[in-house]
C-alpha cells in the first residue's frame, strides 16, 4: 500500500531520488553543517509542496478530459496519484497526532 518515508531519499510524489553527496558521517549525525540541509521541518514542507502539486496536476488533469484534450487513462492516472498522495499526507497526520498524544500523557 504505502511504504514507509525516509526523509533523505524518498519524495512523496516523484519516489526514490538520489542523495548525492551524502556520506556515512554527515548520515550519522558527525556533521552539523550537513544536518541543517535535511531539516525535518524543510523535508514536511517540500512533502506538502509535492502533495500539493500532484492534487492540482490531477485537477487539471481532469479539467482537460472535460475539455476532450485527454484520455480517460490519463484521469484515472492522474486521480490515483492525487489520492495515493492524500493517503500518505493522512498516515503521516496520524502519526504525529499519535506521537504527540504520547508525549502529552507522559509524565513529568
Amino acid at each position: 500500500m504505502i511504504d514507509p518515508v525516509s526523509p533523505a531519499g524518498f519524495s512523496a510524489t516523484a519516489g526514490p531520488r538520489s542523495v548525492v553527496g551524502a556520506d556515512v558521517a554527515s548520515a550519522r549525525g558527525a556533521a552539523p553543517a550537513a544536518a541543517a540541509d535535511t531539516d525535518f521541518g524543510k523535508m514536511l514542507m517540500q512533502m506538502s509542496a509535492d502533495a500539493a502539486n500532484v492534487v492540482r496536476q490531477a485537477e487539471a488533469t481532469s479539467v482537460a478530459a472535460i475539455q476532450g484534450k485527454v484520455s480517460v487513462q490519463q484521469v484515472v492516472e492522474g486521480v490515483m496519484a492525487a489520492e495515493r498522495t492524500l493517503q500518505g499526507a493522512v498516515a503521516i497526520r496520524d502519526k504525529v497526532v499519535a506521537a504527540y498524544l504520547e508525549i502529552s500523557r507522559m509524565q513529568i
